[in-house]
């Protein structure tokens, strides 16, 4: 048996589990049997340090996956954390020559995610439009994959995980066992993959649909054939190629500011002088996301995602403006978000109940107390002050809120440990 970790130090405790063995004999404490179709047996694992997934799957497959989660993670891509992966077994360990048993790929839960059937159930979250901005979400992540040369093969909405993301989504690809990395998809494979993720979308939703389980509103086909269509404006704004006259150049400026409204930032831009040499061609090479995420995070250290981050940076900047006006005093940047940090962000996050306090990621319930702060004080017809906005939101939208951290307990069956004697 060959053990591979990603991290050996963080995650030594998995050599004790019974790797060994099948998966669907374990006993583990906390462990749980995931509901849903599954072409391979998976369970949950959770720990005091963090919740993983253990899906079992012949060699060549776990190795594969476990390489492509690998790479996809290097570069920044929103995936599953990729822990390890056993190879290498038999039925009989002592005996390497007994019949084999499928590896074992080891992946970490991605905290204060929401499976699809959450979202769409009319049971998750409390959020307009739902439909489009997961689709929005879906589609966003196929063209970052694109962009990165990742052929999906199998884009669906079981094969992704959503988490909160101030007003939107952000998705996150699971599954990778039918991906194919290339240094550049031609636009054939872009198109099949699309097909693929319209078609595995639509049947998704027509599978809840059936089954009584999809929000009213939301409507199968169409929700699947509009990612066609945000898609292509994405991807069209993110590659489109322009032409500008030589003294246009402030055009330059414009197009990076709608990328960075998009949440992408240009790392490398080249601009060509046509054959006349009377106008500029604008190409982007290198596109990445997470500009606002980024900012954040050399102003405050604080890790959100990229409608979170570009939130709290714009609360930053009105804290900055707030400032000048109380002190006469015009301050540098980092001297604001440090003070922001200090006066704002740290102490409404401390103010929430400490039981309450992990439903959600501080981010989001930073972005969620500002928009009820808006809410109230649009109300009322003035300001209300944060101590009355922050005691409103813990008694009307946090309590009765579901726990976010490990959403997929909604869909998970607890593994018994021991004989149950009385048969209940």
């Amino acid at each position: 048996m060959r053990i591979q970790l990603v991290r050996p130090t963080d995650h030594s405790f998995v050599v004790a589990w019974p790797l060994d063995t099948r998966l669907d004999t374990w006993t583990l404490p906390a462990m749980y049997e995931v509901m849903g179709l599954h072409r391979h047996v998976v369970r949950m694992i959770e720990t005091d340090e963090a919740t993983y997934v253990i899906k079992e799957l012949p060699d060549p497959l776990a190795e594969r996956e476990y390489r492509l989660l690998h790479n996809l993670a290097d570069d920044g891509l929103p995936t599953a954390e990729v822990v390890g992966v056993v190879t290498g077994r038999h039925e009989d360990p002592l005996n390497p020559s007994s019949g084999e048993v499928d590896g074992l790929l080891i992946t970490r839960h991605i905290d204060y995610s929401l499976p699809y059937r959450v979202l769409l159930s009319g049971r998750g979250l409390q959020m307009p439009y739902l439909g489009e901005r997961l689709l929005d979400a879906l589609a966003g992540l196929l063209v970052r994959l694109h962009l990165a040369g990742f052929y999906w093969g199998d884009c669906s909405l079981s094969n992704t995980l959503f988490r909160r993301d101030a007003d939107a989504l952000s998705a996150y690809i699971i599954d990778v066992e039918t991906g194919e990395r290339h240094p550049t998809l031609s636009d054939g494979q872009r198109a099949q993959d699309l097909q693929i993720a319209t078609e595995n979308v639509a049947g998704d939703l027509t599978d809840l649909e059936l089954g009584e389980l999809l929000a009213p509103g939301i409507d199968p086909i169409e929700t699947a054939l509009a990612i066609e269509t945000s898609y292509g404006n994405l991807w069209a704004e993110l590659t489109r190629v322009e032409e500008f006259k030589v003294d246009e150049t402030f055009r330059v400026d414009q197009r990076l500011r709608r990328l960075h409204d998009l949440g992408f930032d240009a790392s490398e831009l080249e601009l060509v002088t046509t054959a006349d040499g009377t106008r500029l061609r604008l190409v982007p090479r290198v596109v990445e996301h997470g500009f606002h995420t980024q900012r954040l995070r050399s102003m405050t250290g604080l890790e959100a995602g990229e409608n979170q981050a570009r939130r709290l940076v714009q609360d930053i900047r009105r804290y900055g403006t707030t400032l000048e006006k109380r002190t006469g005093k015009r301050y540098r940047e980092p001297v604001v978000a440090a003070k922001w940090t200090e006066d704002r962000f740290e102490p409404t996050i401390a103010a929430i109940p400490a039981d309450l306090a992990g439903k959600l990621e501080p981010a989001e319930l930073y972005h969620q107390v500002l928009e009820h702060r808006w809410f109230l004080s649009e109300r009322a017809g003035f300001d209300v002050g944060m101590a009355e906005t922050i005691e409103g939101y813990v008694r009307d939208v946090l309590t009765p809120a579901r726990d976010e951290h490990l959403t997929m307990h909604t869909g998970l069956i607890p593994i018994v440990v021991g004989d149950d004697t009385d048969g209940q």
